[in-house]
């Protein structure tokens, strides 16, 4: 996922919505929705810089960090006027909207 000119990330997961891409690209600068299921490696990358830079993108609504050993998703949803809400969800169902998603936390955790 391209940032900026010099930044680029892989998440572990990400949703964009439109055309489909081409089976070539390499980069995206459009996602909806990023996914990061967090290791003790990438915990203070995925929660700190990797929050900031993937909010420079102004199609993004939805990053998650994804904490398998509590079992946790850290949801943080950008609203239509720009601000930032950040839920932590342990035991429920899921809604991203955009794009119109609806995720049972048990799903996304029965497999990992």
């Amino acid at each position: 996922m391209r940032i900026d000119d010099v930044t680029v990330y892989e998440p572990d997961a990400l949703v964009r919505c439109g055309p489909k891409a081409p089976s070539d690209v390499i980069a995206v600068d459009d996602p909806v929705i990023v996914v990061e299921v967090v290791s003790p490696s990438s915990r203070g990358i995925d929660t700190s810089v990797k929050l900031v830079d993937y909010f420079k993108l102004p199609p993004l609504r939805h990053y998650l960090i994804i904490q398998t050993d509590a079992r946790a998703v850290i949801h943080h949803r950008r609203h239509d006027a720009g601000d930032i809400e950040t839920r932590i969800l342990n035991d429920a169902a899921l809604a991203l909207d955009p794009p119109g998603l609806e995720v049972a936390l048990a799903d996304i955790f029965s497999t990992l």
